[in-house]
């Protein structure tokens, strides 16, 4: 619980704990795909391309833990799989999308600004 702006260490550590799952890259670009409907996971892998089976599979589990994602098998041969979000999931969406959004708003910005760094680090 907090104390005005003191933070008890458990629950700094749980805060942290579920800001690494939404911050997490693959977990943004999962949840934005899972916007658009349930989908099965060859049509989540083909959508983002660059992520491993192994690194979905892992992805999914830990959505699913989390309460964002449901997960559906339909008695088909041979099985077929299908992921969703739940309501939860879907409330993530709006800060993600708002960040992300911030993000692309200032992005110029934000490279500018490293370049300037990165000049002065090297005496530039």
């Amino acid at each position: 619980m907090t104390q005005g702006y003191l933070i008890e260490t458990e629950d700094c550590h749980r805060v942290t704990d579920a800001l690494a799952r939404v911050g997490d890259k693959w977990t943004v670009l999962v949840v934005i795909q899972l916007d658009t409907g349930p989908q099965r996971f060859s049509e989540l892998r083909r959508a983002i391309g660059a992520i491993s089976h192994k690194m979905l599979a892992a992805t999914l589990r830990g959505l699913e833990r989390d309460g964002f994602v449901t997960r559906t098998v339909y008695p088909t041969k041979p099985p077929s799989v299908e992921y969703a979000l739940t309501g939860l999931g879907r409330d993530m969406l709006v800060p993600v999308k708002a960040l992300g959004t911030w993000v692309l708003d200032n992005l110029q910005r934000i490279e500018s600004a490293r370049h300037d760094f990165d000049a002065a680090l090297n005496g530039k």
